[in-house]
């Protein structure tokens, strides 16, 4: 979904749910916010070609966190880029994400027998061989990336250790990741069940507070205008 000039929203399905990366550009490069599951890299390439861009124009890979279904699918577009793509993510999440550690939701060391066996066979295999990748630019708070009119980088722990969000200054939007989501259009809160760290997770949205956003951008539900602060206000109720 094309949401102005530069700016696009993928529209990812996987077993009846939606994930929605973000893809910005320019004329000189092109900029992916996140990659799906593993297995995902056709319905990308697709998403981004029905918005008039390449795979060869990436330049750059941004990691919100570390998760499963953000990660999945960068060892696929590292491989099929002829690019040298780089791959920026917070420090704290940089050792998961490289496979030093294990990713922490989908660790089996960590699940009950119980929820080992309710799992399918092919996300018992996903959850001992997740994809991994060297992240070659590690992100801070405050921090700006140059790229197509600049990106503020927000950390925003609390669904994971190294979770961030990133402002897109020209268009005044906020990719929110997962520190938020959306049902039905409405803007949410953090979802407990898959958020490590609740009550940091809700002090984290105080940081949006001080953004001119117009439209947020949420992994999960997609896309929500905003037409008053209100809006991001009374996520913060603890």
């Amino acid at each position: 979904m094309r949401i102005n000039k530069g700016l696009a929203m993928l529209e990812l399905k996987v077993q009846g749910f939606g994930l929605n990366p973000t893809l910005i550009w320019d004329d000189e490069l092109a900029i992916l916010i996140d990659t799906g599951m593993p297995g995902q890299l056709e319905q990308i390439q697709l998403a981004m070609s029905e918005v008039g861009v390449s795979l060869d124009k990436l330049k750059a890979v941004i990691l919100t966190h570390q998760d499963l279904d953000h990660i999945g699918s960068l060892p696929e577009i590292l491989n099929q880029s002829n690019n040298d793509i780089e791959v920026y993510a917070h420090v704290f999440d940089k050792p998961y994400i490289e496979g030093t550690l294990p990713l922490i939701k989908t660790d089996p060391n960590r699940m009950s027998k119980e929820e080992w066996a309710s799992l399918t066979e092919q996300m018992q295999f996903l959850y001992k061989n997740p994809p991994k990748s060297k992240v070659h630019k590690t992100l801070e708070d405050g921090q700006e990336l140059s790229y197509c009119g600049g990106i503020q980088v927000i950390f925003t722990p609390g669904h994971a250790p190294g979770h961030i969000s990133l402002y897109l200054k020209q268009s005044k939007t906020l990719v929110a990741g997962d520190a938020m989501v959306v049902v039905d259009g409405v803007l949410r809160g953090p979802i407990q069940q898959t958020t490590l760290d609740m009550k940091t997770a809700i002090d984290s949205l105080e940081k949006f507070l001080d953004l001119d956003i117009e439209t947020v951008i949420c992994y999960h539900g997609g896309l929500c205008k905003i037409n008053e602060k209100k809006q991001l206000e009374d996520l913060l109720v603890k």
